[in-house]
């Protein structure tokens, strides 16, 4: 197994399980969403003001397309299902784990998704927005861990069982 790479919506917890599975696994951990905004030198929010959706996705599929890693947990934003580039790289560099929760897990957790720079259209709801989503996460990934009723320790512990087997 040469990467691990995180998806799921936003507040699943990729970056936070990310870094604690790098550590145990002794991998690198690299958050996308902090690499996009060193890279274009903007917030999220800024990039998806300033460009548009389109152009935010266009960003995003580019630098995680790009992306080289060797023993790295990688954790890249929720839309980057929507970036067959990018996902397809990772499925050529790496085992994709879906982080899943519910709806109701997510609702609970999020709270203002613009102002975190989650990709949502105009007078899209955040249910809308899990719905569209969940179809790409399913398609995408090699594994799928459900976290729902697990705090953090037992999803990271589900994880590491969950590779240790694959």
């Amino acid at each position: 197994m040469k990467n691990l790479i995180f998806i799921g919506m936003p507040a699943v917890g990729k970056s936070t399980v990310g870094v604690v599975t790098a550590k145990r696994l002794g991998y690198h951990f690299i958050d996308v969403d902090i690499l996009i905004q060193e890279k274009e030198g903007k917030l999220l929010k800024e990039i998806i003001r300033e460009q548009g959706i389109s152009g935010f996705l266009e960003v995003e599929d580019r630098i995680n397309a790009e992306l080289e890693a060797d023993h790295a947990v990688i954790a890249p934003g929720g839309s980057v299902v929507y970036c067959e580039n990018a996902m397809n790289h990772y499925k050529e560099i790496g085992t994709v784990v879906y982080l899943q929760a519910s709806f109701e897990t997510i609702s609970n957790r999020l709270h203002h998704a613009k102002n975190r720079g989650v990709v949502l259209r105009e007078g899209q709801t955040l249910l809308e927005l899990y719905e569209e989503r969940v179809k790409l996460f399913e398609k995408y990934a090699d594994l799928t861990i459900c976290e729902d009723g697990l705090d953090l320790e037992e999803t990271i512990e589900a994880v590491l069982e969950t590779i240790q087997k694959e």
